[in-house]
C-alpha cells in the first residue's frame, strides 16, 4: 500500500527535531508527493493509449493540478 503525502509528512515531522528549516523542507517534499499523487490519479482516470495523447494528458493533468490546488498550497 502506497503511503500518502500526509502520512509521509507526519512520520518525518515526528522523527525530525524542531527546526523550522527542516520542517519547511519536509513540507515542500510532501507537497511534491501530493502533487504527484493527484496527477497520477488524474492520469489513471483518463488514460490514453497513444504517445501524443499521453503527452497531452500529462499537460492537462499539470493544468488541472495548478488550477485546483496550486493556489491553496501557497505559504503565507
Amino acid at each position: 500500500m502506497q503511503q500518502t503525502a500526509t502520512e509521509w509528512l507526519f512520520e518525518k515531522l515526528w522523527e525530525t527535531p524542531i527546526d523550522k528549516f527542516s520542517w519547511y523542507a519536509l513540507l515542500e517534499k510532501a507537497k511534491e508527493m501530493e502533487k504527484e499523487q493527484i496527477v497520477n490519479a488524474y492520469l489513471k482516470k483518463r488514460k490514453r493509449t497513444d504517445f501524443l495523447g499521453a503527452l497531452k494528458l500529462m499537460d492537462e493533468a499539470e493544468k488541472y493540478y495548478n488550477k485546483t490546488y496550486k493556489q491553496h498550497n501557497q505559504i503565507t
